[in-house]
């Protein structure tokens, strides 16, 4: 959906295989001052949506990750070269039968209202995941659990009954404190609008629609950041946000590929920003609601993805920063099945098909029916997103051409998730999912994920997909797993329950105040609790 549905879904949920992060040619960093880094100024970025929810446990929105992931901290995260490495847990062992894994846990964590951390939280958090009075998305993982303990308060294990290759990674959900949350009803607590975490920054202030202000924690485990505060500007429209960067008042902002290419090849821009472009994690997609009965015949879905011409979505709306996406995996990756069944643009093929399913146009006004009724629906969207707006166009115009008759709608975020995805109240939406290292596409796809507020959005349900889906997360034999992803992808390739679109190229743009910037294979933002202002480059002194 965005960078939580872009950050938080990339620990435990949507993870795929890495890719190289490259600088441009105009991201040229300054040398380091000689007297290091140094504390202090504010770093400004802006966010298409408000945060719905600062308890993890309940949001699912991008808004509210990016928050979270700076307020709160799970027990293992990726490094910059996305492998595990300990975060709340110093270290780890796993037994030789790979069921149990016991996690030693740093001493000294306090939690921001100065209670210790141990491992009661640690408990607690797999006991809030699992409880069925909890609302949450993201309980799948922690079912798998056959039991959990602590054995003194530094020390968690957790057995599984089954062998479960995303075990481990599924401890960097974030944790919840237990002294303020045991008891308590999670949908009313206080600490959705206002979260305490042990990461390393502290909620400041929130201005409902306006702006999220975060400060440093000063008692931060791994030291305080040397930024000193953090602003995320509520800014719904990206030209506005350009706007506001191109006068220094962002410090950051995701470019679209015109404002990369064409719009900020100034010396002016290039003199206080530096550009990076890398791929991304992620995919965007044309997901159909398979409950409407105008997608029930895989014939449809397959006219409608032969009636798109992906490559030219990607040469005119990315401008060429993306490639075409025929999966859920990225290519050149282990897990990636090069060989899946592949839909190139074809008008007559998508006439074809659309008529041996029944639909064509008997009025002769242009649009197929299909007993009486026209194959016209809505595709919806989210506000802020200019790329998903420009490629509906597209497809609008691409559909009509083969007799769809589509209809784009593009609404507010909190609206858009709330009335909209969550419900299933839609024909057809365009969106993206984001991801990291570990395949497991379980909460996505397996029939059991599709009720209210779960990922399974689309109503997507084949027994086929759920055997695989549940064998490839039970074996640690990657040439194994492989098997049963390659399956997996050959079956969404045939059926098409989303035309996949194209995996985009991400875009940044960063102050040029700002150092420690050290691109990787996992981006740019991995490290950002080492980026720093040097003392006489500082913008903000307070």
């Amino acid at each position: 959906m965005n960078r939580n549905l872009l950050n938080l879904f990339a620990a435990v949920l949507l993870m795929f295989v890495l890719w190289g992060c490259n600088q441009t040619e105009q991201a040229t960093l300054p040398a380091a001052t000689p007297s290091g880094p140094v504390r202090g100024d504010t770093f400004i970025e802006a966010s298409i949506g408000d945060a719905s929810n600062l308890l993890p446990v309940l949001s699912s929105d991008s808004a509210s990750s990016d928050i979270s992931s700076l307020v709160y901290s799970g027990l293992v995260r990726y490094d910059k070269d996305l492998k595990i490495e300990g975060e709340l847990a110093e270290s780890w062992q796993v037994s030789p039968d790979r069921l149990t894994i016991t996690f030693n846990l740093r001493k000294g964590v306090t939690w921001h209202d100065g209670a210790p951390f141990t491992s009661a939280d640690v408990l607690f958090n797999y006991q809030l995941y699992t409880d069925p009075k909890t609302p949450t998305a993201y309980a799948e993982s922690f079912r798998q659990v056959a039991s959990a303990e602590t054995p003194d308060p530094y020390t968690f294990r957790v057995t599984y009954n089954e062998p479960y290759a995303p075990a481990l990674i599924s401890w960097g959900m974030p944790i919840h404190p237990k002294h303020l949350l045991e008891g308590k009803d999670i949908t009313k607590s206080p600490l959705s609008r206002q979260p305490v975490g042990t990461g390393p920054y502290r909620l400041s202030a929130w201005s409902a629609g306006e702006k999220i202000v975060l400060e440093a924690n000063p008692d931060y485990f791994e030291g305080q950041p040397y930024i000193k505060r953090i602003v995320y500007r509520i800014i719904p429209d990206q030209s506005t946000q350009f706007l506001e960067l191109k006068t220094g008042s962002l410090d950051f902002m995701g470019l679209t590929p015109l404002q990369f290419d064409r719009q900020t090849d100034t010396g002016a821009f290039s003199r206080l920003f530096n550009k990076y472009n890398y791929l991304n994690f992620g995919y965007s997609y044309l997901g159909y609601n398979l409950r409407s009965p105008f997608f029930q015949d895989k014939r449809v879905r397959q006219a409608l993805t032969y009636a798109i011409d992906k490559q030219e979505i990607i040469d005119g709306v990315l401008l060429g920063y993306g490639r075409v996406a025929t999966g859920p995996y990225k290519p050149d990756t282990w897990v990636y099945n090069a060989q899946v069944k592949t839909y190139g643009y074809d008008p007559i093929k998508a006439r074809q098909l659309l008529a041996d399913a029944g639909w064509v146009d008997t009025d002769n006004d242009g649009i197929v029916d299909k007993d009486g009724q026209a194959l016209a629906f809505t595709i919806v969207t989210n506000q802020g997103n200019d790329l998903r707006a420009k490629s509906g166009e597209i497809i609008q115009r691409r559909f009509r051409e083969v007799g769809v008759d589509v209809q784009l709608r593009i609404i507010e975020w909190a609206t858009f998730l709330k009335e909209f995805i969550n419900p299933g109240n839609f024909d057809a939406t365009i969106l993206g999912w984001t991801g990291g290292p570990e395949p497991d596409q379980y909460n996505i796809w397996h029939s059991s994920k599709t009720g209210p507020r779960q990922l399974n959005f689309i109503n997507y349900k084949n027994q086929e997909v759920d055997d695989l889906l549940e064998r490839g997360r039970r074996t640690f034999d990657q040439q194994q797993r492989k098997a049963y992803y390659d399956r997996f992808q050959e079956i969404l390739a045939e059926e098409q329950p989303y035309t996949f679109l194209y995996i985009p190229e991400a875009l940044p743009a960063v102050a040029k105040r700002f150092r420690g910037i050290e691109p990787a294979p996992a981006g740019i933002r991995y490290n950002f609790n080492h980026w720093y202002v040097p003392e006489d480059e500082q913008k903000y002194s307070r």
